[in-house]
């Protein structure tokens, strides 16, 4: 009888395969809900993405509620923090990369529409107010999921995994 391949959890991340990642760079600015900032690291790594960059009041790894929801997935996708997310954006941009807000605005364009590049930043702003007008601002375009109930948002973990999921469909990557 052979032996079992071990589980990956089973495995140091240290000692796990490299895994081939999807050029997207995802931004959380000032996410309030540490669990929301979970659930976005578990979409992201399902979704094989290059990096997330935590920006502002974003709650990172080492932290009780991140851990509950990503149930180790901040093990696997590379992060980092940035006390602001226009820093974040710059050190985005200066490598070339272009920015796009995820956002209930006027003008944005829908995200069915939207000719995503590659690589691409994608940024998700706070549960209840939304992104910066600073950050807003530095991004190159302005994309939204489009809402038909009386609510005009949904919740943010939520808009990160149709988004990501819509990139990679887009890009013939699923």
């Amino acid at each position: 009888m052979s032996e079992r391949e071990p589980h990956y959890a089973e495995v140091p991340a240290s000692e796990l395969p490299a895994l081939p990642r999807n050029p997207v760079h995802v931004v959380l600015d000032n996410f309030r809900s540490a669990y929301n900032v979970g659930s976005a690291f578990r979409t992201c790594d399902a979704a094989a993405v290059e990096h997330i960059l935590l920006c502002g009041m974003s709650a990172h790894p080492p932290h009780k509620k991140i851990e509950k929801t990503a149930l180790g997935a901040f093990d696997y996708v590379p992060w980092t923090y940035h006390e602001r997310t226009t820093s974040a954006i710059e050190c985005l941009k200066a490598d070339g990369i272009p920015v796009v807000a995820i956002e209930t605005a006027d003008d944005a364009i829908p995200h069915v529409e939207f000719v995503w590049p590659q690589p691409v930043a994608v940024v998700f702003g706070n549960e209840v107010t939304g992104i910066s007008a600073h950050a807003l601002k530095a991004c190159d375009a302005v994309v939204a999921i489009p809402m038909h109930g009386y609510k005009n948002s949904i919740n943010v973990a939520t808009a990160v995994g149709i988004v990501l999921y819509h990139i990679l469909d887009r890009w013939k990557r699923l």
